[in-house]
């Protein structure tokens, strides 16, 4: 299992259609071959800051989407909305805890 975190800082103005791109798509990405979960998190404290976080069965199934016309077709709009490069994380749950 992979845990993937994305940290997106938006233009000022620019989280609106952020959201939009987010909502008409967030089906066909929790519904893509591999993706298991999928949360929006918004920062408490700033509201042009948002998360992505999702766990995908592995990092094959996460590199597939980030290939995808789905992908491609959500990140061009969306990154041309930044203000900041975002910040991208992956993460495998420690079961020793």
């Amino acid at each position: 299992m992979l845990i993937r975190i994305v940290r997106m800082t938006f233009e000022e103005g620019k989280v609106d259609e952020f959201l939009k791109i987010f909502y008409q798509n967030k089906e066909n990405i929790r519904h893509f071959r591999g993706c298991t979960h999928l949360d929006l998190l918004e920062d408490l404290h700033n509201k042009n800051v948002f998360s992505t976080y999702s766990i995908w069965e592995d990092d094959d199934a996460l590199n597939e989407y980030r290939s995808s016309d789905l992908f491609k077709s959500v990140w061009a709009p969306t990154k041309a909305l930044f203000s900041d490069k975002p910040q991208a994380s992956s993460y495998k749950r420690n079961m020793t805890v």
